[in-house]
């Protein structure tokens, strides 16, 4: 298990012009902070948090990067996730930087050569860089993967070209840069914002015990509630949002790229629509452990989804579809829509994505139908194969992901695909 430290040299804890004096402000507050030129009493606030970290001054970047070599040195840690990275990004005036010379180096550094360093690529004064983020080895969140995915499986529709660049780990995003799929660390849900069980539960944020009138927080979610509010006992609405959960599981554990899951999404852990709690240290922000067994049943599907990923080598490989022709014949990948061949990338009301994609050492070909639409459809499957159904969102466990020697039941010619659903097929493999 390796450790990846998240850390933050965005901003300090000292706040505004008007917060507590405890640390660089006292030492040598034009040295460590943005100040407004204008102003020098007030500072530059791109971090949402009241101050700005001057990164790229002499005193503060060997402070950094010190901080860094120690938690690699002494503490043995394996990489670091950089909070808001995009301000490491910014010049003493605020103004982005395109030789970057923190971001230099924390890259360049000899302690830190073997260290993964990731992007939050954003930050909270509009600076958004994922694709282009400074630096040669750095992976970055991949923001667009993560809203991508939302809208599609919300059901919002025209998505299926930029699905299919999700899938296929973002090559519109990083080809052109020289970078793999690797720089792209693929996310649904993070400690920021709601949980996967809010996401489908909830339309707006709850912050209101947050104390700030439910101002603070992010308010595009692009979340759907399914139909209420909140908890509910309807027992169709619950089984929506059981299988939209599974639907962004698939499709994340489908993807190429780093995926990334929120700790407890693997058992609905709830913040009851709170998309901000950073200062809840209650049961909003605690684990509940006894819903390791309350769902149970997710869990099983979260770790045979991974394991499927790891037995299907096709998934992960770390370089971009292309469309290369295999030993057999077949494509990499080949986009599909509800017919066979023909996907609707330019159909603005396109809510259905397939594709085929060929086995990789020796695994089996796979096949894969989102239907995001709300009423079944018929997928043609392609005939050079026998097809199990591997993977089906719509189906109770343990019928909705199989076991790997498990014999499911055979597909040929055409399947129908419930509305809100995703199908995977798996080929016979004939020894």
């Amino acid at each position: 298990i390796e450790v990846i430290l998240d850390v933050v040299f965005n901003h300090t804890d000292e706040g505004n012009e008007l917060g507590p004096t405890h640390s660089f402000r006292g030492i040598d507050n034009r040295t460590f902070y943005l100040l407004d030129p204008n102003h020098p009493a007030t500072y530059l606030n791109y971090s949402g948090v009241g101050n700005t970290f001057n990164a790229n001054h002499p005193l503060p970047q060997k402070f950094i990067v010190d901080c860094l070599r120690y938690w690699v040195e002494e503490m043995h840690v394996d990489g670091f996730r950089f909070d808001e990275g995009s301000i490491l990004a910014r010049g003493e005036d605020g103004t982005p930087l395109v030789h970057p010379p923190v971001i230099w180096q924390i890259e360049l550094d000899d302690t830190l050569a073997d260290t993964k360093v990731i992007a939050e690529a954003w930050d909270a004064a509009g600076l958004y860089q994922v694709g282009h983020f400074p630096g040669d080895r750095w992976a970055e969140w991949n923001g667009r993967y993560r809203d991508d995915v939302r809208r599609f499986v919300k059901g919002d529709a025209g998505l299926t070209g930029a699905i299919a660049s999700r899938l296929g780990g973002s090559a519109d995003i990083y080809q052109m840069r020289g970078q793999t799929p690797a720089n792209s660390i693929n996310f649904i849900t993070v400690h920021d914002g709601f949980t996967l069980n809010d996401l489908v539960s909830y339309n707006t944020k709850h912050n209101e015990a947050n104390g700030e009138g439910n101002r603070d927080g992010i308010g595009e979610n692009l979340s759907w509630n399914c139909g209420v509010e909140g908890p509910g006992d309807d027992p169709a609405i619950q089984a929506l949002r059981t299988r939209q959960i599974k639907n962004f599981l698939t499709i994340l554990l489908l993807s190429r790229g780093v995926p990334m899951l929120l700790g407890g999404d693997e058992v609905r852990r709830t913040q009851r629509g709170n998309n901000n709690a950073y200062n809840q240290d209650n049961v909003t922000s605690w684990f509940d452990w006894s819903m390791v067994d309350s769902h149970r049943e997710m869990l099983r599907f979260v770790q045979r989804m991974i394991a499927f990923r790891k037995a299907h080598p096709a998934l992960w490989q770390p370089f971009f579809y292309s469309g290369a022709i295999n030993e057999r014949g077949l494509p990499d990948i080949t986009w599909h829509g509800t017919s066979l061949n023909s996907p609707g990338f330019d159909d603005p009301q396109a809510r259905t994505l397939a594709c085929t994609i060929a086995g990789f050492g020796g695994a089996a070909d796979l096949h894969v139908m989102m239907n995001m639409f709300w009423e079944p459809l018929d997928f043609e499957v392609p005939a050079h194969s026998e097809w199990q159904i591997a993977i089906d969102t719509f189906a109770g466990s343990p019928h909705d992901i199989a076991d790997p020697d498990g014999h499911e039941p055979m597909v040929r010619q055409h399947t129908t695909v419930t509305g809100r659903s995703i199908v995977v097929l798996r080929a016979k493999i004939r020894r």
